[in-house]
């Protein structure tokens, strides 16, 4: 099967439609979809539910979504970057489903594992426990989390061959696997496209199985949330 496709639009075509639930990689502005999110905005698609670490900034990554007023619901475990994000949520604009950070991630690696739920003691206690099923194990509490299935995962990877097994490069593999497995659909974009038997089978981090369409996204032009820098001592 042909994976590769000229550009984000190709790629998303056929799999879009309004009220859909869509699983997004990437921390912070690191391994997000850009390419992808981008095609999204332009279709228009809207009413969406979007599972993804963070919410991007104000006009990137999904940040863009938002201020297009194309997404209904995020689940989401941190958000503080995003003051249009913060006004759609305050205005009631926004529903918002609050994840601690380990459990979000765990119940995208469920949903594709074919795990529909588990039980954890993260948020015990706390308002994330509200209106879960709880129970008791070895005389500890701990409530059920369910796991997340999207009609479709967008994921942003380093490097990968033709066949769409995927490298994660640092900080950009962090949810980008499991929302991959976690997407009916899997649509990645990376940064450099080899031949088959091009990578080191030991070093893949996502096994093309996963991987459903590809495309090449490069050239990015990589963004810091918050540059800091020291000062420079007196000459």
């Amino acid at each position: 099967m042909k994976k590769i496709f000229p550009d984000a639009a190709a790629a998303l075509d056929g799999l879009l439609f309004d009220g859909m639930t869509i699983c997004a990689g990437g921390f912070g502005l690191s391994g997000i979809p850009e390419r992808l999110i981008d095609a999204l905005q332009a279709a228009g698609t809207r009413d969406l539910t979007i599972a993804s670490n963070n919410a991007g900034i104000d006009g990137q990554g999904l940040g863009k979504l938002l201020r297009a007023r194309q997404v209904k619901k995020m689940i989401s475990s941190y958000v503080g970057e995003n003051k249009e994000f913060e006004r759609q949520y305050l205005s009631g604009e926004l529903e918002v489903e609050f994840c601690p950070q380990g459990t979000l991630a765990e119940r995208c690696r469920a949903g594709g594992a074919g795990i529909p739920g588990f039980y954890t003691k993260t948020g015990v206690g706390t308002l994330v426990a509200e209106g879960k099923e709880a129970k008791m194990f070895d005389g500890e509490e701990y409530i059920l989390e369910r796991g997340i299935r999207a009609d479709l995962a967008i994921i942003k990877g380093w490097k990968a061959d033709e066949s769409g097994n995927l490298i994660f490069r640092k900080t950009a593999r962090n949810f980008n696997a499991p929302m991959a497995t976690a997407g009916k659909v899997c649509v990645a974009e990376v940064e450099e496209i080899v031949p088959v038997g091009s990578l080191d089978p030991d070093c893949i981090h996502l096994p093309g199985v996963y991987v459903q369409r590809l495309i090449l996204g490069s050239p990015y032009d990589k963004k810091i949330e918050f540059r800091t820098v020291r000062e420079r001592a007196a000459a």
